[in-house]
């Protein structure tokens, strides 16, 4: 079986675009049947949930000078954040066709089909599994004219430690690297690996945007840092005008 399955108007940016198998190495006895039902019911409860949230959130984009907001860099473009953001940005980019890198695992799975409820993009693979098949498609999606989206220190950190793959599919491709952060001024922290990020109702989320990064891994740990202080500090200040 190819890899690749071709789909004709799909959506822009691409018009023909050789969209990755997301089941490839998947078969049905990879799951107990307790993981199908899951897969059956949490995704779009999951996504019914996202869309509910995020229709109250109200984004503020903090832009490094030098800098640019993501949506105005044209696709294509590589762009890398941390994990436990995941769900503070799947509002604001939804929609954009963004291919994003989900590792093969259960969980990964049920990451995949919520987020493709939400007209992202998934292509399997991770960086400690997988790594060069991930970095394969992402490297054909990026040619096909799509942004690309790594979370850094997925699929199971450590947190806040970046993996190497978004500079090495920069590098391949010949661009720099995107970063940026999102915090939600109130949200629920949840006791996962990654400290994810459950914004409240109604609440402002701070989107910090650096200056692109060469693509050196050193230069993304760096970025990723950066923007991570760049949101802490717009919101120190907004609280500060609030006080």
């Amino acid at each position: 079986m190819s890899g690749w399955e071709c789909a004709n108007n799909l959506h822009r940016p691409s018009e023909n675009f050789c969209r990755p198998f997301r089941y490839t190495l998947r078969v049905p006895g990879e799951f107990n049947w307790k993981q199908r039902v899951a897969l059956r019911v949490v995704p779009p409860v999951a996504a019914m949930v996202i869309r509910l949230l995020g229709a109250t959130l109200r984004y503020r984009d903090v832009v490094e000078e030098g800098g640019t907001i993501g949506f105005d860099v044209p696709p294509p473009a590589v762009y890398a954040f941390w994990h436990r953001a995941l769900l503070s940005c799947a509002w604001r980019f939804r929609k954009r066709r963004i291919v994003i890198l989900i590792s093969r695992s259960f969980d990964g799975e049920l990451i995949a089909r919520t987020v493709e409820r939400l007209g992202f993009v998934a292509v399997r693979g991770s960086s400690s599994r997988d790594g060069m098949a991930g970095l394969l498609n992402l490297q054909r999606a990026y040619e096909e004219g799509h942004y690309c989206g790594i979370t850094a220190d997925g699929p199971r950190g450590p947190r806040y430690v970046a993996k190497r793959g978004a500079a090495q599919l920069a590098a391949l491709v010949g661009t720099q690297v995107g970063t940026f952060y999102a915090l939600p001024e109130r949200a629920w922290e949840l006791g996962s690996w990654d400290r994810l990020l459950v914004p409240k109702p109604f609440s402002k989320v701070y989107v910090s945007w650096p200056k692109l990064a060469a693509a050196e891994h050193e230069a993304v740990q760096s970025s990723l840092e950066r923007s991570v202080r760049m949101a802490e500090g717009a919101l120190r200040d907004a609280r500060r005008r609030e006080s």
